[in-house]
Order: structure tokens, then C-alpha cells, then sequence
């Protein structure tokens, strides 16, 4: 079924908002992003009819390939999901406003130490309490197939003060831009 876009801001604003972005551009967008956000809902057991199982999860890292780390504990509901069923769908909120992506992908559970050193700090001890040499402790590295994002172009103070004059002078001054995320 197809969906009317009439009345949408995308139709009556003259600034184009629409911006896909492909490779080193995706990498750095969701980078940003991600990194405002500091954590995700971390979606598994994605299935038609059935609820998904969603929990909070804080990022580690967001990597030069556009790959994003986390740590969880192998015992957990999630690494069985996970190891079931590898498609995980994360969803971030950086602020209010703007900063918001839409990650679709395939999950890898692993026990790399070197990466987990290297992604490992004091704070991580509050959920994990075993330390970085828990034999327990895995590495998820989600590999992003498809991404969306909605931001603002020019940040929050300009875009609320388009917001501000739009609403003053009646004509739409959206600062926004959003379009797809191609990392690979």
C-alpha cells in the first residue's frame, strides 16, 4: 500500500533534507551518533507476530569498519538470542530532538582478549564484575547491513531557532536531514 507524503515537511520546505550517506560518510555519521547516544536498544529475536526482546546496551565502540562492540556476559539471554538467530536491529537516541539511527545487522559473539583490553574500562567493572579476564565475559560486534539516521543539519540551537521563525513567519524552515547509512 502506498503512503501519501502531502502535508509532510519534505514536500514544503525548499532546502533539500534528504542525504544518504555511503561508506567512510556512513561510518563517520553513525560514529557521531552513537557515540552522543552512549547506548542503544540492542532488538533479538526478530520475528513476524511474535514480540522482539529488547534491553538497553551501552556501545563500546563504534570501529573504523562501522562495526559496533559490546560486552555481555555468555551466559546471558541475549548471547543465547544471539547465537540462535544472529539478526539484531539497534535503535539509538542521541537527544531529543535530533540524532537518531536505525541499525539493521548481523551479530557475532566473541571472546577476543585482545579486543576486549583494548575496549575494557574501570566503569565496565559495574556490570561486569568478574574484571576483562572473566572467562564469562564475551565481545558482541554487530556488522551493520542496512542504517538509517534523522539529525539536524546545522545543530540544536539552529535548528530550534528555525523552528522559532518557521513558526513566526508561517513558512517551514526544517533544519533536519536523515537518509540512509550504506556502510559497507
Amino acid at each position: 500500500m502506498a503512503t501519501s507524503q502531502e502535508g509532510s515537511t519534505n514536500n514544503t520546505q525548499e532546502e533539500n533534507n534528504i542525504k544518504d550517506l555511503d561508506g567512510k560518510a556512513a561510518i563517520e555519521k553513525l560514529k557521531e551518533l552513537a557515540e552522543k547516544a552512549e547506548s542503544c536498544f540492542f532488538c533479538t529475536n526478530i520475528k513476524t507476530g511474535v514480540p522482539l526482546s529488547v534491553r538497553p546496551m551501552a556501545i563500546q565502540q563504534v570501529d573504523d569498519e562501522g562495526n559496533i562492540w559490546f560486552m555481555s556476559m555468555k551466559d546471558s539471554r541475549k548471547n543465547d538470542e544471539v547465537s540462535a538467530d544472529p539478526f539484531t536491529h539497534l535503535l539509538f537516541q542521541a537527544g531529543a530532538h535530533s540524532g537518531f539511527v536505525n541499525i539493521y545487522g548481523i551479530s557475532e559473539i566473541s571472546r577476543d582478549q585482545n579486543k576486549i583490553d583494548e575496549l575494557w574500562s574501570p566503569f565496565i567493572k559495574t556490570w561486569f564484575q568478574g574484571g576483562k579476564d572473566d572467562p564469562n565475559l564475551t565481545l558482541i560486534k554487530v556488522i551493520p547491513s542496512e542504517g538509517y539516521y534523522w539529525d539536524t543539519k546545522h545543530g540544536t540551537a539552529v535548528a530550534f531557532l528555525k523552528m522559532a521563525t518557521s513558526v513566526i513567519t508561517g513558512k517551514t524552515m526544517d533544519d533536519s536531514v536523515e537518509g540512509a547509512l550504506n556502510v559497507d
